[in-house]
This record gives C-alpha cells, structure tokens and sequence, in this order.
C-alpha cells in the first residue's frame, strides 16, 4: 500500500527563487534519478534516508517555464511537476531499488492528484535520464499492471528528461528542519517515515535505521 501525502499546500509560503537549473550529473562515479511522486516535502525526506543516495533536491521538471517559483509551480500552470533529483551510488543503490520505493510511496493510480493534493503539479512520474532507466521504468509499471497490485491502471508518465529547476532554499530538506515548527510535518510526514522506514529498514542509512530500532 502506498505511504500517502496530503495537501501540503495548506502550509506553505513563497520565495523568490534564484536557482539555475540542472541539465544533467556528470559524475561518472554516480547516477542521477528523477522522480515526480507528490509533495516534495514528503518523498525528500524518504528518499534522503536510502543507502547509497548521496543527495536529493526538491525541484521542478516536465513543464515549459523556466526558473519557476514555488508559487508559480502550485498554480498548476507551468508544467512542471514537484519532483526530486536523486544523485546516488549505483555501487550501493540500484536504480531497480530506488523504482521499488518510488512506487510504493505514492498512488501512481491517481491521475494528477497525491491524497488531497490535486493538479498536473502532484502527478506521477519518471523523467528518465537514459536508455536503461526508461526501458527498466516500463518493465516495472508493466509488471505491476499485470500483477493486480492496484485495483486501477497506472498512469505514472515516463517521459525523457530535459531540465531540473532546484526549488527554493527554505524547502530543501523541509522536514528535517521544520519538524518541530510545521503541523504539517508532525501530522503527515512523520508517519509516512516511520511507515517507510519500517518497510525499508534494510535499505537505510545506518543514522536512520538505529532511531527506527529505538
């Protein structure tokens, strides 16, 4: 079953966003994932904890603005869709293993909508960065149709990637810094981690996978 997120527009604020975009990793020593599945609030914090994952930034892709604000983006005008850039180790992670937590994370049956969460901003998707990670992504959407695992079709687009839009500075690692402040975190998100963290205990960050012991 999928950890849901909801409605995190509720909470949040705009900034201006000075960002440049992102056209492609060049580090041959590691690979790039980029991944829409809902509020970046929510998956950033599940990715961040994975073995192997060396950095994950909240942004923007798929759309047709350029440099696009938060504010911008929830309009739902722009194209773009709240995603994340995931840099990983592909020596301790797999881009196999990161799909695994990408679909179970989110409802990729829900057609442009997360929870209470609606618009193109929150749809499911896989921006693949080449050959093998858009032939694996539709292996495993295939093979989760077939297997009657949701009781609708998946509508999650794999689509080449073009550019990644960072978002700004105040939603880069949300929960991790305002646990403490925003409703939000303690309400939606902190549940969704411990329920990630239970069912990945295997594939997390040693930091995290003692406090899921404690």
């Amino acid at each position: 079953m999928a950890l849901l997120c909801s409605n995190c527009n509720n909470y949040s604020a705009a900034a201006p966003n000075n960002a440049e975009p992102i056209i492609s990793n060049k580090n041959s020593m590691t690979d790039t994932a980029t991944f829409a599945n809902g509020c970046f609030w929510c998956t950033e914090a599940v990715f961040t904890e994975l073995k192997g994952v060396i950095k994950v930034t909240s942004g923007f892709s798929g759309g047709k603005t350029e440099n696009p604000t938060y504010k911008q983006v929830c309009t739902g005008e722009t194209g773009h869709a709240e995603c994340l850039q995931i840099v990983y180790d592909p020596s301790v992670i797999s881009f196999d293993e990161l799909l695994e937590v990408f679909w179970e994370t989110h409802d990729p049956t829900t057609l442009n909508r997360q929870g209470n969460d609606i618009g193109t901003q929150y749809r499911s998707a896989i921006f693949y960065h080449n050959n093998e990670q858009k032939l694996k992504a539709e292996k495993y959407k295939a093979e989760l149709d077939k297997s009657g695992t949701y009781d609708n079709p998946i509508v999650t687009e794999i689509t080449p990637f073009n550019k990644f839009f960072p978002a700004e500075n105040y939603l880069q690692d949300y929960f991790e810094n305002n646990e403490n402040t925003n409703p939000y975190c303690r309400i939606v998100i902190r549940p969704k981690v411990d329920k990630f963290r239970k069912v990945f205990k295997e594939k997390l960050k040693k930091e995290y996978s003692s406090s899921n012991n404690q």
